[in-house]
């Protein structure tokens, strides 16, 4: 099984689920992992946050969308204000060679909510473009140092 992480960090919390997810995978498989920098982003968080409940895009490095050499695609995004990161949304859009794939998609939150918001908006969007068997899982940023914690959910996804 080949797979790829893809993912936006921000604080460096959403980086270290997708770290402990690589370390998870490579037991089981190859793996490989993007980190997702946008370009145009602004250091307020109150604008980061009104260009993310927007579903706003933002320009992102150049990176890889073509998906189809992939049997297990994970994205990442840490959740502000209810939604995906501009650059998590700016590679939903853009990436393709999802028919049949399977998914896992994780995020990383402060109070919790809107979570449940951003995993749904982001399913929707890969659904439509033909992915199946969603897998999610959500670590709160205070349980991302928890190595135990985040073990025990990623062992619950029974890849």
């Amino acid at each position: 099984m080949k797979a790829i992480i893809i993912y936006y960090s921000y604080s460096g919390n959403t980086k270290k689920v997708a770290e402990a997810l690589v370390g998870y995978l490579k037991e089981k498989s190859g793996v490989e992992i993007i980190r997702l920098e946008a370009l145009d982003e602004s250091n307020s968080f109150f604008a980061q946050c009104h260009r993310a409940f927007w579903h706003r895009r933002a320009q992102i490095s150049k990176v890889k969308y073509d998906l189809s050499g992939y049997d297990l695609i994970c994205l990442g995004t840490p959740v502000w204000a209810f939604a995906p990161t501009p650059a998590i949304n700016t590679y939903l859009s853009r990436c393709f060679g999802l028919k049949g794939k399977e998914i896992i998609l994780f995020s990383t939150y402060g109070s919790g909510t809107g979570n449940n918001r951003c995993l749904n908006y982001m399913q929707d969007i890969l659904a439509k473009k033909g992915a199946k068997n969603f897998r999610r899982f959500s670590v709160q940023q205070f349980k991302v140092k928890d190595k135990k914690f985040i073990k025990g959910i990623l062992q619950e996804l029974t890849i």
